[in-house]
């Protein structure tokens, strides 16, 4: 199986599957000499985790980091960061019933079709337990830029949406609620749609905003290379992502260009910033801001019509534990998605 690096000079390679022995990766490129806060990351992979409210799925799991390599005295030495997640409560029984049948809108069916064998527990590696891998590198991508900051929180639910800008919202409330979304008011109606979803044995998606701030004028590159089109690649790489727009995205098509430009001001900076702090595929200083688009999760504990492995179409619910809603715990990951994209093109910029 291919596909299992990101990154060019910071780059993270992700192992092991839902239901194995352990998660984890090796993050390489990684310059030597950074004290690591290693309880900054066990924060990250607590926002991350299951079982952490009563809107998500009710595994428990710790996500306890074990760092095997590339640190000396809690120092990095600029050799291949190793590390494991150990899985401590799987409950593979749950999955029986999908050894031969396909859950509609999930990867059972391409993932047999195109590798002739699939592990049915918990999706294997297309569950998206994979991304804890990902947050932990992005942890110390964090570290590694730690003068830009990263903040990313739920901007909607179905059809509940924030109806503030970004600049009026205070990002310390983001931890402050089980949904993650620094508006109170709006939080709390999410947080209960949830969970009418949840008891309706159905599911929702929702959309994540991740704002940048202090990021430095020439990251990115011109052409193919552009800082807008990685933090796209690297977004749609998480799963159940349908969607993503930076700066003004889809709202830009319907204005003019005297409404759309954002005027400079004599220090650089600009006046508005539609643009979403990218312009010919690199940072100008201001705010880099954008939108994911989550969809619903595909496993229903509702009864639906699925196809099996012998050609039939036959009645299934879904079983197991799963999340109503993946956006809360999206948030993490989608920080430390921005993260890895970030570092990659600040050391990049280093040696340019």
């Amino acid at each position: 199986m291919a596909g299992n690096s990101y990154g060019t000079l910071f780059r993270i390679t992700t192992f092991g599957e839902s239901h194995g022995e352990a998660l984890g990766g090796i993050i390489d490129g990684c310059p030597a000499g950074i004290t690591l806060d290693f309880d900054a990351i066990q924060l990250e992979m607590s926002r991350r985790k299951p079982g952490q409210s009563d809107i998500v799925t009710q595994r428990k799991e710790n996500d306890e980091v074990q760092f095997l390599s590339g640190l000396f005295e809690g120092k990095t030495t600029g050799t291949p960061i190793g590390f494991i997640i150990p899985n401590t409560n799987q409950k593979s029984e749950d999955y029986s019933h999908l050894k031969d049948n396909y859950r509609p809108s999930h990867a059972d069916y391409v993932y047999e079709k195109k590798y002739g064998v699939r592990d049915y527990r918990g999706g294997g590696r297309s569950s998206a337990r994979e991304t804890a891998s990902r947050v932990v590198a992005g942890a110390v991508a964090k570290q590694v830029i730690s003068e830009i900051k990263i903040n990313a929180f739920v901007s909607s639910v179905g059809n509940i949406f924030i109806d503030k800008p970004y600049q009026d919202l205070d990002f310390s409330k983001i931890e402050s609620n089980a949904v993650r979304c620094p508006d109170a008011a709006s939080a709390e109606k999410m947080e209960a749609y949830i969970k009418e979803i949840r008891k309706a044995g159905d599911t929702v998606g929702g959309t994540i905003t991740c704002v940048i701030q202090n990021v430095p004028i020439g990251l990115g590159e011109p052409v193919f290379d552009k800082l807008h089109a990685e933090l796209g690649k690297a977004m749609l790489s998480i799963n159940a992502v349908k969607g993503f727009e930076y700066g003004s995205g889809f709202c830009g098509a319907v204005m003019k260009g005297s409404e759309h430009n954002d005027l400079q001001n004599l220090d650089g900076s600009t006046k508005s910033n539609l643009s979403g702090g990218i312009q010919g595929g690199i940072s100008n200083g201001m705010d880099i801001y954008f939108r994911v688009a989550f969809k619903p999760v595909a496993t229903l504990m509702q009864k639906q019509q699925v196809l099996n492995n012998q050609g039939e179409n036959v009645e299934m619910m879904g079983k197991g534990r799963h999340d109503p809603c993946v956006v809360p715990r999206a948030v993490p990951i989608v920080e430390a998605m921005a993260a890895l994209v970030l570092a990659d093109f600040y050391l990049m910029n280093k040696i340019y």
